[in-house]
């Protein structure tokens, strides 16, 4: 089975480097690596960075700011590829070892697999809210997912990251590819559709990626606005099932992360924490009763709304 990568990148850097040094270790290695980046001047920065490094042939893709979607933006570097399967990265998921490729696709030899999602492993700088955070939502079991396990999942049934995805391009074709217009939840609403058409979605426990942020309270705040925001444009998925209650389950078992590590007073930033998410997932769900004002003082993604009320402004539909 052959497999292209797409990759958006917005500003490149060291971890970017990196990621592409590792991808050419890869015991499957991958067909072409396709670039869609942001801001031609950052490239060509990054670039000169790199002189003399023996680097993966890439093919680059240059778009503005202003042309940047979640959705959108990585359906135009699938539209690149020819290959079975896609294989969506960010720009700062770094292979853990060189099976990464060769894990992804394993799960493709059942024809009911449409999408399979990478392992995300804390960076060594993360703190230990991070590691949480990453063992929650990446435990050490693989598993199938089918439209059967939405009572016993919940919206984890539709669970799938971007930070590193493969799709088998067959479907994604059949289904249309992911929204064209995306704030966020780019990656959980093209699984709920695949999902809603009878395929499976497969969490892949050995194909591991080394992924984590250190957020700000006030940055949590806003990317859970963003979460928010994209669960309100798709109430067809996000309304099913209920958000808040795995958002509950995740502070609960906080605790006892903590007390098994040794820092059980790690709960209360991580209550801090939790309240600056849950603010930020609140204003996002009703963000269509905001003003334009609080809402960009609540984003991350101040060009989405831009370009979505100037859409708006010239008469096309909102999603």
């Amino acid at each position: 089975m052959t497999a292209d990568i797409v990759i958006p990148v917005y500003r490149p850097d060291e971890k970017f480097t990196r990621l592409l040094l590792k991808l050419q270790e890869q015991s499957v290695p991958p067909g072409k690596i396709i670039i869609v980046n942001t801001g031609e001047e950052y490239w060509q920065d990054w670039a000169k960075t790199t002189e003399g490094l023996s680097l993966p042939e890439t093919e680059v893709h240059h778009i503005s700011q202003t042309e940047f979607d979640h959705g959108r933006t990585r359906n135009l570097g699938v539209s690149y590829s020819d290959a079975e399967t896609v294989i969506l990265m960010t720009d700062d998921a770094i292979p853990a070892d060189e099976h990464l490729i060769g894990n992804l696709l394993k799960p493709f030899s059942d024809p009911e697999v449409g999408a399979v999602y990478a392992r995300q492993l804390a960076g060594p700088d993360a703190g230990i809210a991070e590691r949480f955070s990453r063992d929650f939502n990446y435990p050490d079991r693989s598993e199938k997912k089918t439209l059967a396990d939405l009572e016993r999942l919940g919206i984890k049934t539709f669970f799938c990251s971007n930070v590193c995805a493969a799709y088998r391009k067959a479907y994604f074709d059949k289904l249309g590819g992911f929204v064209d217009r995306a704030i966020f939840n780019e990656d959980m609403v093209y699984a709920a559709n695949l999902i809603d058409h009878g395929y499976a979605v497969v969490y892949a426990a050995d194909a591991q990626v080394i992924h984590s942020h250190s957020y700000t309270n006030r940055q949590q705040m806003q990317r859970n606005f963003d979460l928010a925001v994209s669960q309100a444009m798709h109430p067809e998925v996000f309304d099913r099932v209920s958000s808040e209650s795995e958002g509950f389950k995740f502070v609960k078992s906080a605790f006892a992360y903590f007390v098994k590590n040794g820092r059980p007073f790690a709960i209360f930033p991580f209550v801090i924490t939790s309240a600056y998410k849950y603010f930020g997932y609140r204003a996002g769900r009703r963000y269509r009763e905001l003003s334009k004002e609080k809402i960009l003082g609540y984003t991350m993604n101040r060009t989405f709304f831009m370009n979505l009320w100037e859409n708006d402004r010239i008469g096309e539909k909102d999603v």
